[in-house]
C-alpha cells in the first residue's frame, strides 16, 4: 500500500504547520518551474499545512494557486499599508489569499515578517531579496527547503550555504521534486529529534533552560485538543 502522507499539525500549538513560500516574483519562468511551484503548493495544502507568502506574484503566488487548488488556506504578507496601496501601488495580488496582513513595511520589511511568521521557509528562483529572506531564515535557525531547477538564487544556494561558516541551528534540504521535498521539510519539523532553534542549554542539573525559548508554547498554553481531534 502507498505511504500515506504525514499531516501537518504543529505539536507545540496545535496549529497548522506553516509553509512559506519565497522566491521570484517578476521576470519570465519556463512553464515548467511555474507549474512545479503550483504543485509545491498543493502539497502544502494536502498535508493540511497553511501556504503563506509575501502576497507577489511570481512563483509564490503559483503555489498560492495551487495550494487553493486544493481547497487549502493561504496568507499573504503585504508591503502594503492597506488594500488599496497592495493593488494600485504595489500592483500585487490578493485574490488567491484567504487573509492579507498589511506590514506598511515596502518590500524589504516585511521580510522579517514573512520568516518570523512562518515555521518552514521554502526557496524557489528569487533574486537578492530571496537572498535576504535565506539570511533571516538562516540566522534565526529555520528549518529551510530550496526546490531546486528553479533558476536564479535557488540554483546557487547549495555554494552559498557551504561559505556560511556559522552554527545558528538552521537545517537546509534541497530537492528537485516539489511533492517530495514538502514531505521531507514536514517529516523532519515533526520528528521529535527536531532541535529547538533557540538552543537551550542545560543547567546544572540537566533541565533545558527553556525561559528565553520563543519557539514552543508559553506557560499554561499547551494545546489540548478537543473533542473533534
Amino acid at each position: 500500500m502507498p505511504t500515506q502522507p504525514t499531516i501537518g499539525i504543529n505539536p507545540l500549538n496545535g496549529h497548522p504547520v506553516r509553509f512559506g513560500v519565497m522566491g521570484s516574483a517578476s521576470g519570465d519562468h519556463d512553464r515548467e518551474v511555474v507549474q512545479r511551484c503550483r504543485v509545491l503548493g498543493k502539497s502544502v495544502a494536502r498535508r493540511g499545512c497553511c501556504l503563506l507568502t509575501g502576497a507577489c506574484p511570481g512563483l509564490p503566488q503559483a503555489a498560492a494557486f495551487g495550494a487553493k487548488d486544493e481547497a487549502g488556506h493561504t496568507i499573504g504578507i503585504s508591503p502594503a499599508i492597506s488594500f488599496k496601496e497592495h493593488v494600485e501601488t504595489f500592483n500585487s495580488p490578493w485574490q488567491e489569499y484567504d487573509v492579507l496582513i498589511y506590514t506598511g513595511l515596502g518590500f524589504m520589511g516585511r521580510e522579517l515578517i514573512n520568516i518570523r511568521s512562518s515555521d518552514i521557509v521554502v526557496l524557489v528562483g528569487g533574486s537578492s531579496g530571496t537572498l535576504g529572506e535565506f539570511a533571516i531564515a538562516y540566522d534565526e535557525g529555520k528549518l529551510i527547503g530550496v526546490l531546486t531547477g528553479t533558476g536564479g538564487i535557488s540554483d546557487v544556494m547549495k555554494t552559498i550555504e557551504s561559505q556560511i561558516h556559522k552554527s545558528t541551528g538552521a537545517e537546509v534540504i534541497y530537492d528537485s521534486d516539489p511533492s517530495r521535498l514538502v514531505q521531507r521539510l514536514l517529516a523532519r519539523f515533526l520528528d521529535p529529534g527536531y532541535e529547538c532553534p533557540c538552543h537551550p542549554s542545560p543547567d546544572k542539573t540537566g533541565k533545558l533552560q527553556t525561559d528565553d525559548c520563543h519557539c514552543g508554547p508559553a506557560d499554561g498554553m499547551q494545546h489540548t485538543p478537543s473533542k473533534d481531534e
